[in-house]
């Protein structure tokens, strides 16, 4: 729950579905057809801005974000990646993951700006299992 007295979304539900997950963080495949490498590295706590955590755990979960980064490139082989924390409808600590591509529905503009195309051709689709397995691989014990 927020100071608002209204349920957190992100502590509510896992907000997508779990690939990886530790004591500090989880990272969620966020289920949109358009951006199908769409990862979101969610806080477990209930936290609204990264200063509040200390020096460890923002590095921690800037590890993972990196990581999962790192894997999105690798396996949607994307022009961009684009790398946003708002919290502005949701102030509970997140990161989002998102791959681009040139062709992509929005781009240059951000996902969440105007449509300019409605299709997007070439993008790899990759199973929830590869993701698993290269986010179990290169993240490890990272916040464990």
């Amino acid at each position: 729950m927020d100071n608002s007295g209204k349920v957190c979304e992100l502590c509510a539900t896992t907000g997508g579905e779990v690939l990886w997950q530790s004591s500090l963080c989880r990272v969620v495949r966020v289920a949109d057809p358009h951006y199908p490498g769409f990862c979101r590295v969610i806080l477990n706590a209930h936290v609204r801005e990264m200063t509040d955590l200390d020096a460890g755990q923002r590095r921690q979960l800037m590890d993972v974000v990196f990581a999962v980064e790192s894997v999105v490139r690798d396996l949607f082989k994307p022009d961009k990646i684009n790398l946003a924390s708002f919290g502005n409808m949701v102030p509970h600590v997140h990161w989002h993951v998102i791959p681009r591509w040139q062709d992509d529905r929005h781009f240059p503009e951000p996902i969440w700006g105007a449509v300019h195309r409605d299709a997007i051709p070439g993008i790899p689709e990759v199973a929830n299992a590869s993701l698993v397995a290269a986010l179990t691989l290169a993240l490890g014990t990272v916040g464990q």
